[in-house]
């Protein structure tokens, strides 16, 4: 074999070697997204599990209530049944609003407001959401380092080819200003 041939042998298994480094480390990104989505499940599932308890509580001493008690409910649902990320963080916005409702529901039911299930119940959810807090942040962190892998030179040239896409934050987005308004309580 003559020196050119050695040449071209050699760049294209250093070219070879690139291209599986490039994707190994881009599959090593999406899976680490992957696992933070699955950490934000949990908390999430953990979350749709005490709201039940909850609404049930508050259901013996706020029974004309119906109506708050629904939209708990119904976000619920609406939250479990989401497909995908932007719809599991608009359903999660809607049932953390109707959570919000419940909540300032225990103003006005002193009653409710002593009772210690009521009690118990909101403090293992104020533990859920600050656990869900952070693997939320854990989330966008990968999928911050994830979409900056897949955009970066040179693994730009072949993230496309090799089926890797733009991933979505996980992020209240314009339903920030809503969320963050303290909920009205009338009667």
């Amino acid at each position: 074999m003559s020196t050119t041939a050695w040449v071209i042998i050699g760049a294209v298994v250093v070219i070879a070697v690139w291209a599986v480094t490039i994707y190994n480390g881009l599959v090593a990104l999406r899976q680490r997204t992957n696992q933070a989505f699955a950490d934000v499940d949990v908390q999430l599932k953990q979350r749709h599990d005490l709201i039940p308890n909850l609404v049930e509580t508050v259901k013996g001493y706020a029974t004309h209530e119906r109506a708050t008690l629904e939209a708990v409910v119904q976000a619920r649902q609406a939250a479990i049944a989401a497909p995908g990320i932007e719809q599991k963080v608009a359903a999660e916005n809607m049932l953390t609003g109707a959570l919000r409702q419940l909540f300032a529901l225990s103003e006005a039911y002193p009653d409710l407001k002593a009772n210690t299930n009521f009690q118990q119940l909101q403090t293992e959810l104020a533990d859920i959401e600050n656990k869900l807090a952070a693997a939320r942040r854990f989330f966008n962190s990968a999928v911050q380092e994830y979409n900056t892998g897949i955009e970066q030179f040179p693994a730009a040239l072949f993230a496309a080819s090799f089926g890797f896409r733009h991933r979505e934050f996980f992020d209240v987005g314009e339903a920030r200003p809503q969320l963050e308004q303290a909920p009205s309580v009338k009667f």
